[in-house]
């Protein structure tokens, strides 16, 4: 175990890539110890990718690059600015809607940084913010992609962890409530403190008309439930709203409902058993294209073919890292890494509570060196035995992982939201770090509060009967 664990960390000590790494220490061990025969390793790596749910992945990053590439992201912005504009510290609280709306669609902390983030930290410049203070409140919200649903890390938990995807996904409403409720407490103390205006005229016109779209879009799957009572069957009475919806979007010209449907679209489809969550990104997929190339003809085939470049860049890049955690975490395994670490926190403690709390230190320090997929890779084999052993719910457990592993990509030597915005921003690695800083204190309250108090997770899961 010495050498897997030495050779990788050696490794990312001098700069190789953490796939890499990964892959050349599992190689290494496999020649000194011969623990296993070259083919069953090449299986093992098979198997890590060779997944139904992981078909999620390239389906929701291109969905999120298909909503940047069609305007939405602009559009998301301006709905924001409508509704919370006013407020004291207005593009900052901006700023934190807007993510929980695009992260409805992207799934990710990296898309939301650079797509949303790069308009929301220019447009808080422009207005005279610090740009610390539109860095940190930038980074700090884009942790809130993969806790809403979508999720991409919730995927490739519920894969390693064989926990329901879709009950993952429930799961994360609520905590994501949580956090969006914290960081605009956290903005309006800001803004108290520091003399922040509101940086949008307060007109009762606007706010009215971004109101007015919640509730229609909130209205739908309220519209859907009474046509099915007066006796439409599911797929007609959703059908007949939809084209309504359609009608009143083109009739009036919103500014946002249809981009405000795409979490409508995807949680409703998942909680009416219309499809998987794997699926649910294939329906992404599709009303991305619909708005871009149907609704706001915004997308052309040039601007199509090269959000789909990038997406298999990325995806090829996830994958990589999938491949060789799944080998890596294997021989962790094997070399009986977990049962020592097993062996460990349990002569420290007994206590669910305790082991919770180290748990969660293990983690933010993990996050600090390692990336999120490969995190959940390695980490999920060796810690849910002793989730199960403790009795720890792993939909809860879940989402204590998730949220630990994105306050990571904020911090350095590899927090992946760190370097995005320093280079959004055109700051310093330092600077940025220092800018950040003041902004994690809502997400350690969140949390602390997801970790002890359950319920905030399991609460919405268990009402909808996807976990007892």
């Amino acid at each position: 175990m010495l050498l897997l664990v030495g050779s990788f960390i050696g490794f990312m000590l001098v700069g190789v890539p953490v796939a890499i790494a990964m892959a050349v220490a599992s190689v290494l061990y496999l020649i000194f110890y011969g623990v296993a025969p070259d083919i069953i390793a090449a299986q093992r790596m098979i198997a890590g990718v060779e997944s139904f749910p992981l078909l999620a992945v390239p389906f929701f990053i291109l969905a999120g690059n298909l909503m940047n590439t069609a305007g939405v992201t602009g559009r998301i912005y301006a709905f924001a600015v409508a509704l919370v504009g006013w407020m004291k510290g207005g593009l900052a609280q901006v700023n934190i809607i807007g993510s929980v709306i695009f992260s409805g669609m992207s799934g990710t902390a990296l898309a939301d940084a650079a797509g949303i983030g790069t308009i929301e930290i220019k447009a808080m410049k422009d207005h005279g913010y610090p740009v610390e203070a539109a860095v940190g409140v930038t980074a700090a919200s884009a942790t809130l992609g993969p806790i809403f649903p979508p999720s991409l890390p919730f995927v490739i938990y519920g894969m390693m962890a064989n926990v329901s995807i879709g009950a993952l996904f429930m799961a994360g409403i609520v905590p994501g409530v949580v956090m969006t409720v914290l960081m605009m407490l956290t903005v309006a103390l800001f803004a108290y403190r520091r003399g922040w205006g509101s940086d949008s005229p307060f007109e009762i016109r606007r706010l009215l008309s971004a109101s007015l779209e919640v509730v229609i879009v909130l209205s739908f799957p309220v519209a859907v439930y009474l046509l099915m009572a007066a006796g439409l069957s599911m797929n007609l009475a959703v059908g007949l709203a939809l084209v309504v919806l359609l009608a009143l979007d083109w009739y009036f010209d919103f500014s946002a409902v249809m981009a405000l449907m795409t979490p409508v679209i995807l949680i409703g489809g998942m909680t009416m058993g219309w499809f998987t969550p794997t699926e649910a990104a294939v329906a992404a997929v599709l009303w991305s294209l619909f708005l871009g190339l149907v609704r706001y003809r915004t997308m052309t085939f040039a601007s199509l073919a090269r959000s789909t470049f990038d997406t298999i860049e990325t995806t090829a890049s996830v994958l990589f890292i999938v491949t060789a955690a799944s080998i890596f975490a294997w021989l962790l395994t094997v070399s009986q890494a977990a049962q020592l670490l097993s062996d460990a926190i349990l002569s420290i403690t007994t206590n669910k509570w305790v082991f919770l709390l180290l748990v969660n230190l293990l983690m933010l320090f993990i996050g600090c060196f390692l990336d999120t997929i490969a995190a959940i890779s390695i980490l999920v084999p060796i810690l849910l035995p002793l989730v199960a052993k403790f009795g720890i719910d792993p939909v809860h457990f879940g989402l204590i992982m998730t949220l630990n592993l994105m306050i990571g990509l904020l911090h350095p030597p590899l927090g992946m939201v760190l370097f995005v915005l320093s280079r959004v921003a055109k700051l310093s690695v330092e600077r940025t770090t220092m800018a950040i800083l003041p902004w994690l204190v809502p997400l350690f309250v969140a949390l602390l509060l997801i970790t002890f108090v359950p319920s905030i997770t399991l609460w919405l899961p268990k009402e909808l009967g996807l976990i007892r």
